[in-house]
């Protein structure tokens, strides 16, 4: 199990939320309660989409300006 950090704002009397860590995960609802359940189905979505990798995927560590 992962934790996220769930960063939301009312908008026209909806709560619009995203996850910090993953930005393209984003949902609303007419309250918390269903913005939680909303960015939930959301996230479940992404990994569902997720494409396996290739076993000789390798990895680099890139500095960039923010």
């Amino acid at each position: 199990m992962a934790s996220f950090t769930l960063e939301y704002w009312l908008d026209n009397n909806w709560y619009v939320g995203k996850l910090r860590e993953l930005p393209n995960c984003f949902s609303q609802g007419e309250s918390l309660q269903e913005l939680e359940e909303n960015i939930k189905d959301v996230y479940s979505m992404l990994l569902e989409d997720e494409m396996p990798l290739p076993a000789n995927v390798k990895t680099k560590i890139l500095q960039l300006a923010a």
